[in-house]
């Protein structure tokens, strides 16, 4: 689900035609990335579970924030020493991969019981 709304993201806010690697199938995309999707995804449904409902309430920047620290997290859980673009500050990423987290946070809690 993770991927589905990533890729779905990207092509709604990326400006022009997106890098490939933005948009690489799930069955083409690295392990380590796979299991970062993963996580991040399990990251959001507990959040979304232990709020009980309550992270509707999060302007939407709050939720791509959210998705973009668990994201980080999982950078440097499998690099020792990541490019600094894989651990840029929300400020310093582009606007459309702020767009993308927060959809992917909203696709997650749209088709995920546990925020009900």
């Amino acid at each position: 689900m993770f991927r589905e709304a990533w890729l779905a993201g990207v092509i709604k806010h990326f400006p022009g035609e997106p890098e490939p690697g933005y948009v690489t199938p799930w069955e083409d995309t690295q392990d380590w990335e796979k299991a970062a999707a993963v996580v991040v995804y399990e990251q959001v449904r507990t959040f979304l579970g232990v709020t009980a409902g309550n992270a509707a309430k999060l302007s939407r920047t709050q939720k791509g924030q959210f998705v973009a620290a668990c994201w980080t997290g999982q950078v440097y859980h499998h690099f020792a020493d990541p490019k600094p673009s894989y651990v840029a500050e929300w400020n310093a990423l582009p606007e459309w991969w702020q767009e993308t987290n927060a959809d992917v946070f909203e696709h997650i809690e749209k088709h995920d019981d546990t925020a009900r």
